[in-house]
Order: structure tokens, then C-alpha cells, then sequence
């Protein structure tokens, strides 16, 4: 690992920005219709107790990352093997939503450019700035949150001076009744983008307060919900629940209603500069998690020999991950959502957490013996 520490306002913001990622402009939890808000929140709920699983591993290990303890925790050859599947996972998972957003940005604006030289520019962008270190991504990420909050702030002033909200699209309150909210909130919204966080366990050693964790990671998550779960409501109050079913960007359809004295319209760039924004550091954080993984693993000297290479095979895999828009979807949704994130994000955190338990218990009962002894 290399030798750099990040400040508590740094690390709220990464995990702010990365929490909302693509969720932010896609249509996140409509499965449960006009209820989608609420499924929302209590994937925010199920993401809390994924946090807590994190959090006490880390206060176990403060200053490993996630693939240092797996070998204290499993021993040294499973526990590596462990840490290999974490990096393939945050890799892959970089790829995804690199894919998301040369995908969503070929659709919306870009519609002549291949796919291709959008992923390669955002990668060696990040290449770049994760070369350069990860207190320049964390100091990087301190200026960029504030533009993202003006954004936000911005685009909902303009949405409702424009008169489009009707509130009546989101009654009734539980017309589908509590199935539909439970089956999106779990594990569709608890998942993506809440589970995704376990890779700041990777990230959690350069905090320069490590007793601040907690307070900061809470805040970030419960925040980052909230406006995620404003942000559905407000998409349906403007288009109805149809339209956002139909719509694969739906904050995109919001902003174009804008239209103030027929002179203030097409503000779609405050759009498309905030999934810029909010994926350039989803992706980085991802991908830096994978390269401090390997220099983990693979007892390297420093991080900066591998970024480029990594980022070779990010650019492969984001391009060959699916061959089209609409199986892509349907492998994060089947084959990610369902079998891959649970064992990644659940099951072997839990296994984790069990063994240390049992440890402690063990250490404990030991050291009451020797003392008893004495």
C-alpha cells in the first residue's frame, strides 16, 4: 500500500459520489412502481447492516485492507485465493459500470462515437489521477462534490419553477401492496449501490481519524439514500410511473421538461455532467480497490507499475462483458444481482465475521485461564 492518508470530509465525499454513481439517472427501484421511493429506503436499511458487517471487520484489522485480513482470518493460502476473487470482483464491477456509462452516454449525447474511445479517454483519465496517488482522487473528490451539490441544487430549482411536479403520480401509497417493495429492496437496491461499498475496506487503512469512520461512512450512506430515494419520487412526479418505466434515463426526461419563459430549455448537461462526475469516481474507487488488491496479494512495490496495465484489462473486459446495452442489463440484474454480489457482499463477509467471533471467544476463554493460573 502505498504511504498517503485521506481526511474524513475526503472520504464522505468519495463514498457520497460513489453511492449514487449510475442510480442516480437510471430508473433505480421502479420495479416497485410508485412505491420505488420505499424499496429504495429500505435498501439503504439493508445496505446499513451490510455497513456494520464491514465496519467490525475493520476495527479488527485497521490497518489491513480487505485481502490483508482474509489471510489472517482463513489462513495464508485460502485467504489468498479470497482476496483474488475480491479484486476479480471489483474489477468486474468496474467494468460494469464503465460499460453503464459509455452505454448511457453513447444514447444520450454521444450517439456517433464509438464505444470504445469513450471507455479508453475515461480510463486513462483515471490511470492518470490514480498514478498520481490516492490523496489526489480524495482531494480531487473534496472540489468536485460541492459542484455536484450546486448541480442538484440547480436542476431542482429549475424543475419545479417549471411547474411540472404533480404529486398525485405517486398515490396511491402501496397500491401494489408490501411484495413488490420487498422483492426491489431486496436484493436489487440493497446491492447495487449499497453492498457495492464493501470495496472502501480496501480504502478505510489511509483514513487519517480512523475513529471517524463510523460517523462518516453512516452519514454518507443514509445521505446518499435519501436523495437517491427523492430523486425516484421526483422522476414520477413529473413523468408518471409509465413513463419512467419506459424511459432508461429517466432524470434525463425530467431536466428536458424544463422550460422556463421559453427561454431557459434543454438543460440535459446538468445531466450528463453528473453521471460524468458521479462515475469517474465510482470506476476509480473500484478500480483503485483492484490495484491495491493485486499489490496486496502479490507483495508488489508500489501501485503505480500495474495502473496502466490494469487499466488494459478494464477497457478489455467493459467492451466484451455483453454485446449489446440490453444483455448487459440483464446480466447485472440475473447473474450479478442474484449469485455474484451475495457471496461477494453477504456470504463471505458473514463467514468473516463468524471466525473472528469465534476467535475472540477463544482468546478470551484462554486468557481468563491464564489469569486463573496466576
Amino acid at each position: 500500500m502505498e504511504k498517503a492518508k485521506i481526511s474524513a470530509i475526503q472520504l464522505f465525499a468519495m463514498i457520497f459520489m460513489f453511492e449514487l454513481g449510475s442510480a442516480l439517472v437510471v430508473s433505480y427501484g421502479i420495479t416497485a412502481k410508485k412505491d420505488a421511493w420505499l424499496a429504495i429506503l429500505l435498501g439503504m436499511f439493508g445496505g446499513l447492516i451490510l455497513f456494520f458487517i464491514y465496519y467490525f471487520l475493520f476495527r479488527q484489522y485497521p490497518n489491513l485492507p480487505l485481502t490483508g485480513y482474509a489471510r489472517k482470518i482463513f489462513g495464508k493460502y485460502v485467504g489468498w485465493i479470497i482476496g483474488l476473487l475480491y479484486v476479480v470482483f471489483l474489477l468486474y464491477d468496474a467494468a460494469r459500470d464503465l460499460r453503464d456509462f459509455g452505454d448511457l452516454l453513447l444514447s444520450s449525447t454521444l450517439t456517433e462515437t464509438p464505444l470504445s474511445a469513450i471507455n479508453i479517454l475515461l480510463v486513462l483519465a483515471i490511470c492518470y489521477v490514480l498514478y498520481l496517488g490516492i490523496e489526489v482522487l480524495a482531494r480531487t473528490a473534496e472540489v468536485f462534490v460541492v459542484i455536484l451539490i450546486f448541480i442538484g441544487f440547480t436542476g431542482n430549482l429549475l424543475v419545479y419553477f417549471s411547474g411540472n411536479v404533480d404529486i398525485h403520480n405517486l398515490q396511491p401509497f402501496l397500491e401494489n401492496g408490501w411484495k413488490p417493495i420487498v422483492t426491489t429492496a431486496f436484493p436489487l437496491t440493497t446491492f447495487f449501490p449499497f453492498g457495492e461499498m464493501i470495496v472502501f475496506t480496501m480504502l478505510l487503512p489511509y483514513l487519517n481519524r480512523p475513529e471517524l469512520t463510523k460517523k462518516v461512512w453512516l452519514s454518507s450512506v443514509i445521505l446518499s439514500g435519501l436523495i437517491l430515494s427523492y430523486t425516484t419520487s421526483l422522476n414520477i412526479a413529473v413523468l408518471g410511473v409509465e413513463a419512467v418505466e419506459r424511459s432508461t434515463f429517466p432524470l434525463l426526461s425530467t431536466i428536458g421538461k424544463v422550460n422556463l419563459f421559453d427561454f431557459i430549455q434543454r438543460m440535459d448537461v446538468l445531466v450528463v455532467f453528473t453521471l460524468l462526475i458521479n462515475m469517474f469516481f465510482k470506476i476509480a474507487i473500484l478500480f483503485y480497490g483492484a490495484v491495491i488488491g493485486i499489490v496486496d496479494l502479490f507483495n508488489l512495490k508500489n501501485h503505480q507499475q500495474i495502473v496502466l496495465p490494469a487499466g488494459i484489462i478494464l477497457i478489455f473486459l467493459s467492451m466484451t462483458i455483453a454485446s449489446d446495452f440490453v444483455e448487459h442489463i440483464e446480466e447485472g440484474q440475473k447473474t450479478a444481482q442474484y449469485y455474484f454480489f451475495p457471496l461477494i457482499m453477504v456470504i463471505i463477509p458473514l463467514f468473516m465475521l463468524l471466525v473472528t467471533l469465534i476467535r475472540n471467544g477463544f482468546k478470551k476463554k484462554s486468557r481468563s485461564k491464564s489469569n486463573a493460573t496466576k
